[in-house]
């Protein structure tokens, strides 16, 4: 598989329009040179400025919320175009037709054909500002090359919600994100290399980049796009594939291989994945010392 990851410069989208043919600009840069297309969590997020009736965050909540179904028929859209299987970020979404927001993740075949991944974990912005509640479960996808998943964001700074995909048959995991601090970036990366090397598997990320004054949603952002690897045998000392310059708007591209992952399990110096048995670990209780 030819994955290509985007550190997603925030831009100042004037209509729908004007954000689909961002969309499709960007998409057009990396298509050639991958099969599979990542994008940044809430990367469409931009548009909320200029759809929202009310200023600030609310307002530009509810903006995209409404406008939900047009962008992800934009999305759908840029993968037929395109003939590229991709994974758009996220966007807040209704769940199911009610009330409730979720921050939904599409994976879009190039045939138009959709499936979902919800976040779980919802930051404090989501939960204590957005009011935005947990989805789905963590799933996997079936493409061309094997199983994967998507864990959004905050989500992969939770071993379990990887470990599930993973127990499922995942050997990829992409995660979109969204984070305005250096902090925040390195608590997702961090947690990415973690998320590889305990399960043996690749985690791309991608992570939106720039100022944004005008948006009270995405006004700052600072991130970069990667792809972590085990850091065992046959993969390079620290675990990275290949890594973005922070705060640059850049694709980064790497060539991966499932058969790889199966070798590095089954040859590494070490077996994360073999011996993370699935158990509960035992409740820790206080030592004795005598």
């Amino acid at each position: 598989m030819r994955l290509g990851a985007l550190a997603w410069e925030v831009g100042r989208p004037l209509s729908l329009a004007d954000f689909a043919a961002r969309l499709d600009a960007r998409i057009a840069e990396a298509a050639p040179r991958a099969d599979l297309l990542l994008l940044p969590e809430y990367a469409c997020m931009e548009l909320a400025p200029a759809l929202a009736r009310e200023a600030g965050c609310a307002g530009e909540l509810a903006a995209m919320v409404e406008a939900g179904e047009a962008v992800l028929a934009v999305m759908r859209a840029a993968a037929q175009r395109h003939s590229i299987w991709l994974q758009p970020g996220s966007l807040p979404m209704r769940a199911g037709g009610g009330r409730e927001v979720v921050n939904r993740a599409p994976l879009i075949r190039p045939d138009g054909a959709m499936a979902f991944q919800d976040k779980w974990h919802m930051t404090r912005f989501e939960a204590e500002q957005w009011g935005v509640g947990r989805g789905h479960a963590p799933a996997v996808f079936e493409t061309p090359w094997g199983l994967i998943g998507v864990s959004i964001c905050y989500d992969a700074e939770f071993p379990d919600h990887v470990r599930a995909q993973v127990a499922a048959g995942a050997w990829l995991i992409l995660v979109p994100s969204c984070t305005d601090t250096a902090h925040g970036f390195f608590r997702v990366a961090i947690s990415a290399r973690a998320r590889a090397v305990e399960n043996q598997c690749f985690v791309a990320m991608a992570g939106t980049t720039g100022a944004a004054p005008w948006s009270a949603t995405l006004d700052e952002n600072c991130g970069a796009a990667a792809v972590y690897g085990p850091a065992d045998r046959g993969f390079a000392a620290d675990g990275v594939v290949v890594q973005g310059e922070m705060d640059a708007r850049a694709w980064v591209f790497a060539s991966l291989d499932e058969g790889a992952i199966h070798t590095v399990r089954a040859e590494g110096q070490v077996r994360n994945h073999r011996d993370w048995s699935g158990a509960a670990m035992p409740r820790a209780v206080a030592a004795g010392f005598a």
